[in-house]
Order: C-alpha cells, then sequence, then structure tokens
C-alpha cells in the first residue's frame, strides 16, 4: 500500500467527519475535492482533471466512482474497498453512473452534501449532477466542510509540514549561489526545484513564481527566462512539499545595492509581519491578521501598492493551487486555533518607482506565539 499515515490515522479523520456530517444533518457527502479524498483516504491521483466522486455516507461507508485508468491507483494508494468505474464512451454521462450508485446505497430521498467549489467540478460537471439529483434527493452546497476539518493539522500531518518547510529553506540555499549579475532565471529555478526533488520531495500545487526585473513586480508564474542585470529585482515564491504537504516561502532579492526605496518597502514588510506575528496565535481571527497587516502599510502611504489579502492556510493540496479556502482578508472570522499551518506574506509592488518587495514564509501555531518553520531569518538578501 502506497500509504503516508496509518490506518488509524484515515480512521480519525473519518470519525471527524461523520460528527461534522452529523452536525450539519447529512445522511452523505459528495466528495470531489481532490484535497478530500486524498486527507480522508489516502487516494492520490491527477485524475479528478475528470469526472471522479467519493461518497461518504453518515454510518462512514464509503465509495469512489472513477476511471478506469485510475482503479489501480485507487487500490494502491487508498484505504478504500469499493471502487467502481464509469465507461469512457461517446456522449458518456458518469452523473448518471453516480445517481444509479446512490440508489444501491438506498440514499433516495436523502440530504447529501456536495463539494461544489473545487478544482475537481467543472460547471458542466454541477449541471449535470444537479438535473440528475434534483429529484432524487435533497441537496445542499458543503464545499467548506471537510477543508474545515482540514485547518486543524495532526502530529502525523505535522511532520510533513515541518519536512515540507525543510525542503523549501533547502531550495532557497539552493538559488542563492545563482543570483548574481549575469545569473539566469533558469538555473535558479532548476535549483530550487531540483533541491526539493533531491530531498524527496514532490512537485508543487502550483508553479514556483520568478520574476526579475520588470517581472518581479508579478504575483504569477509566468513562461519565459530573463538574464539577471548588474542590479536588479528577483522575487520568488516557492514551497517545499512533502507528501502534498507545502510550506511556502517569499522573497525579493536584490541583485547590487539596494535603492532607498527598496530599503523602505522592505523596511514596511518587515516591520508588519513581526507585528502579525503578535496576534497568529489563538483569540484572534485571520480578520484580525490582514487588519494588523492594512493598518501598518496603509499608514506608511502604501495603501496603493498592497494586496488586499496577506496569506492563507496550507496543507496538501493539488494543482492549480496549493492555498487553501481560508485566507487573511478583510473581515474574516476564522478563528486561529492550535496546530494551523499558515503562510503569511508580505507583497509591495510600486508600479510607479518599479520597485517590488516581498517576504513570507510560514508558521504552525501553538496555544502561544506562533513557530516560524524556516531556519532562514527576516533579513533583506542582497548578493
Amino acid at each position: 500500500m502506497g500509504l503516508h499515515f496509518d490506518r488509524s490515522e484515515f480512521a480519525a479523520r473519518l470519525d471527524r467527519l461523520k460528527e461534522a456530517m452529523r452536525e450539519e444533518k447529512l445522511d452523505a457527502m459528495l466528495l470531489f475535492a481532490q484535497e478530500s479524498m486524498y486527507w480522508l483516504t489516502g487516494y492520490d491521483t491527477f485524475g479528478y482533471c475528470f469526472f471522479q466522486c467519493l461518497i461518504v455516507k453518515a454510518d462512514g461507508e464509503m465509495a469512489l466512482l472513477t476511471r478506469s485508468a485510475d482503479l489501480r491507483q485507487a487500490r494502491h494508494t487508498s484505504v478504500l474497498d469499493k471502487i467502481h468505474i464509469w465507461v469512457d464512451r461517446v456522449n458518456a454521462d458518469p452523473s448518471v453512473d453516480l445517481k444509479n450508485l446512490l440508489s444501491e446505497m438506498d440514499l433516495l430521498g436523502a440530504k447529501i452534501g456536495v463539494e461544489y467549489d473545487t478544482h475537481g467540478m467543472t460547471g458542466r460537471v454541477a449541471r449535470l449532477l444537479d438535473d440528475q439529483l434534483s429529484s432524487f434527493c435533497q441537496v445542499s452546497d458543503a464545499s467548506y466542510l471537510v477543508s474545515r476539518l482540514r485547518l486543524r493539522k495532526s502530529a502525523a500531518e505535522i511532520v510533513h509540514v515541518k519536512r515540507a518547510a525543510e525542503l523549501a529553506d533547502d531550495a532557497l540555499d539552493a538559488a542563492l549561489p545563482f543570483i548574481a549579475a549575469g545569473g539566469s532565471e533558469a538555473d535558479i529555478l532548476a535549483a530550487m526545484q531540483g533541491a526539493v526533488f533531491a530531498g524527496g520531495g514532490d512537485y508543487p500545487a502550483n508553479e514556483f513564481i520568478i520574476g526579475s526585473g520588470p517581472d518581479a513586480l508579478l504575483c504569477r508564474y509566468k513562461a519565459g527566462r530573463r538574464t539577471l542585470d548588474a542590479q536588479d529585482q528577483l522575487t520568488l515564491e516557492w514551497a517545499g512539499v512533502s507528501a502534498h504537504y507545502h510550506a511556502a516561502m517569499m522573497r525579493t532579492v536584490l541583485v547590487d545595492e539596494p535603492t532607498g526605496r527598496h530599503r523602505e518597502l522592505y523596511n514596511a514588510c518587515r516591520e508588519t509581519i513581526l507585528a502579525i506575528e503578535t496576534v497568529l496565535k489563538p483569540g484572534h481571527t485571520f480578520g484580525d491578521v490582514f487588519d494588523t497587516h492594512a493598518r501598518i502599510i496603509d499608514e506608511r502611504g502604501l495603501t496603493r501598492h498592497r494586496l488586499n489579502a496577506c496569506g492563507y492556510s496550507l496543507g496538501a493540496r493539488f494543482s492549480p493551487s496549493w492555498m487553501e479556502h481560508q485566507m487573511f482578508h478583510a473581515g474574516n472570522p476564522q478563528e486561529i486555533l492550535p496546530d494551523m499551518s499558515l503562510f503569511v506574506h508580505m507583497i509591495i509592488m510600486d508600479s510607479d518607482s518599479g520597485a517590488a518587495m516581498t517576504l513570507g514564509q510560514t508558521y504552525l501555531t501553538t496555544e502561544d506565539a506562533p513557530l516560524s518553520l524556516s531556519r532562514h531569518d527576516l533579513d533583506l538578501i542582497v548578493r
């Protein structure tokens, strides 16, 4: 079996889900999010780009509906016993197969929660599903039920979170020798991703962000590689990954002497992230974290140059994003609890001057002060 956790761990997770379903008065859940299936059963695949669904009944019975290409994948990587296949064919409608399977599982007229807000649920699939189930059962949107359960990491999960953080540090160490005038973004990126793989890590759920010169102001990956100038700026956002668990970091590295604007922006980033460390603990909310970020950045007259979020929860995620649902943005009432893995990032992009500055790392929350998972400090990196 290709399991990353003991069966007792999966049993405990199922018990938590069953309790949450009882509280929501649900007879069953239809899971379409790959990370939900992985968390609950260990099932590890990128086959969610096609139709697949994990049915979970309130009594704990589970059944997976997927394609033939993932039959052996499910057998090898999960604790699932009941695996059903829908057949690829012209005009195939696997939602019909799902309805028939629900009927076999005695769920006619049941109250069923569905994970709609996920990359494994396309608009077409949602329409097909709703057409099939509208007269069959009572459907409700339960997109965030499992993701809320996944917010707090177990001791077994934290082992992978910490290993991911070590790999993120290794990636930065591997990149630094290549960051200099005449250095290639291709060599930098290859060194970073290679360090993660060499350490036994996985592909990230989204591409590493790398951009120098004007592209240092971008917050997304783009194709193309550039050679660093004698005086330059390089923005990097990357993650170490262990068993799909992510620990992200972010830095803007400067080549040659920093400009006055770069130092001003860096000081704002550092001051803000240190202030956030004082509220990144129980008794505060995700909204409090954002408010701290906005207050300090705005007091420095940088409102136009900041973002409307400053981080998010991390965990086991699949393409196309390593972000979990819960983000640090205005008004988010989600409480900060112990054993959360949270990525805090400061991003200030000044398009007027062309200066970029970022600073970010992953923390593990505790009963009190958060634990930085990086061995690197928050000092400005100048090469």
